[in-house]
């Protein structure tokens, strides 16, 4: 085999392993939303957004069970469109944002399901507690943003929870204990090394079980 030949074979395994690599990508908070739900004394089902979420999710194509997600949801970025109901929320009888500012998640596990389906199982930390969640993922689009001009990831996410899991079992069973949680998320490949969202980043809470 010629020299030219084998660095010609050389370099296409090597191409093929880095089409293959798994890729890191940045939340873009402008657009993520986390959306919570409940039952109000069976009357109406409001919803509560949880904006400003920062976060990395590395997704490996190749070998699903290599991606990860590991995010953070400042209670500062909660908006129920009610001032109010906002107000209560954070108070010490639900979410105690003042002692607890973050909600965060780190993934255990990802499992491809097939047809753009996957399942995420992870650590769920609210209140200080952490819990297991397990998140139905629906994977919308991998592929370069045309506005940003960087590779970009999309995902829709489902799963439901028992808030008094985490502490939080304020009008339980009138309000009801089952929430059920909806996303939608963009993300995209950083523009250099070190690049961070302008938000500064809140330490997370320290687990408890």
């Amino acid at each position: 085999m010629s020299r030219r030949l084998a660095l010609s074979v050389v370099l296409a395994a090597f191409s093929g392993f880095a089409a293959a690599a798994p890729v890191s990508y940045r939340i873009d908070a402008d657009h993520t939303d986390v959306i919570a739900s409940w039952s109000h004394l069976g009357f109406s089902n409001p919803v509560a957004h949880f904006g400003q979420v920062d976060g990395t999710i590395i997704y490996d194509a190749a070998n699903v069970g290599a991606s990860s997600v590991e995010v953070t949801i400042p209670l500062a970025g909660l908006d129920s469109h009610v001032a109010a109901l906002d107000r209560h929320l954070r108070s010490a009888e639900l979410f105690d944002a003042g002692k607890y500012p973050v909600i965060a998640f780190k993934s255990r596990r990802v499992e491809a399901l097939g047809k753009s389906r996957l399942r995420v199982t992870g650590d769920l930390t609210v209140k200080g507690v952490t819990r297991t969640a397990v998140l139905d993922v629906t994977l919308n689009k991998v592929g370069e943003h045309p506005m940003a001009k960087r590779q970009a990831i999309g995902f829709d996410a489902a799963t439901s929870l028992k808030r008094s899991d985490f502490g939080i079992a304020y009008a339980v069973p009138a309000v009801s204990d089952e929430v059920r949680i909806r996303i939608t998320t963009e993300a995209m490949v950083p523009k250099a090394e070190g690049d961070v969202p302008a938000r500064a980043k809140t330490s997370i809470p320290p687990k408890t079980r």
